[in-house]
Formats: C-alpha cells, sequence, structure tokens
C-alpha cells in the first residue's frame, strides 16, 4: 500500500533539495523532466493536427493537387 503526501515547497527550496542529490539521481530527474516535456510538447503538436471534419473527398483533392504541382515541376 503506497500512501500519498502532499507539502508545500517553493522553487528555491525544491532546487535547494535537487542540488543535495547525488549526480546520479540528479541525472535521473533531468531525463524524467525531458520526457515529460517531450511529451507535453508531442501532445501539443499531435494536437494541433487534429482535424474533426476531414473527408476522403477533401484528402483526394489535396493528393491531386500535389500530384500536379509535382508533375509540373518535373515538365519545367
Amino acid at each position: 500500500m503506497k500512501a500519498t503526501m502532499q507539502i508545500d515547497v517553493t522553487f528555491d527550496q525544491l532546487l535547494s533539495l535537487v542540488k543535495q542529490l547525488p549526480r546520479r539521481q540528479k541525472l535521473k530527474l533531468t531525463k524524467e523532466l525531458e520526457r515529460e516535456i517531450v511529451g507535453s510538447k508531442l501532445s501539443k503538436l499531435l494536437k494541433s493536427f487534429e482535424a474533426n471534419e476531414l473527408s476522403l473527398e477533401t484528402i483526394d483533392d489535396e493528393v491531386e493537387k500535389v500530384r500536379q504541382e509535382i508533375y509540373d515541376k518535373q515538365k519545367h
């Protein structure tokens, strides 16, 4: 059984605690924070590409436009 505790800590207090950690634990903490940040950025990026109303016709039209642009470039 895991017990959960919540305490109020200022940023400066937390920073002071982190500075007291051994190098290995600092590296582990850094990796965890990086994963969290990358995950957050990735979620935002994926959300920005979300489309609720994207029909097959819209996709086909866009594909045809791109194909035509490529064809036109190859001709010239």
